[in-house]
């Protein structure tokens, strides 16, 4: 099984993405600007090949064991990145609500010169038990490209 993030769309501070599994498109996903340089909680992940894992014990567990419940196995984190610690896929829908990780939605707007996400807990709620089984099955493997639409 394949996981695959592909960038499609640039706003002034966000990135617009979309997540695939064996190559059907689950959701959009929402990041921060590319930039050249890392600013700090504002910028998005690299291109690349990377892997993903369950994070039990970072600050985020304890808030998304306390609304998600027994679903909540741990955050989906994608890791291995230079540069770049505790790299989530989560709720949110606000460039401003990344802090550098994607943040999940079943459509987007754009407001403005930016990007957001809507729907984002129950995109989430639908593609984590999806990539806990793959990581379970030992299939953690992701990429990580650009392809800009629009």
């Amino acid at each position: 099984m394949r996981i695959k993030i592909v960038r499609v769309a640039q706003g002034k501070q966000s990135t617009l993405s979309h997540l695939y599994i064996d190559g059907i498109f689950q959701c959009y996903l929402l990041e921060d600007k590319i930039r050249a340089e890392k600013i700090k909680h504002q910028t998005a992940i690299p291109t690349g090949n990377f892997q993903l894992r369950l994070n039990t014990w970072g600050g985020m567990n304890t808030k998304y064991k306390t609304s998600m419940g027994k679903v909540h196995e741990g955050m989906i984190e994608i890791y291995g990145f230079p540069n770049f610690d505790y790299i989530y896929i989560h709720i949110g829908n606000l460039h401003s609500e990344t802090s550098g990780c994607p943040l999940t939605g079943f459509g987007f707007q754009k407001i403005g010169e930016d990007y957001q996400v809507v729907q984002s807990r129950d995109a989430y709620k639908m593609v984590y038990p999806k990539l806990v089984k793959l990581i379970k099955d030992k299939q953690t493997a992701i990429v990580i490209e650009n392809n800009f639409q629009f």
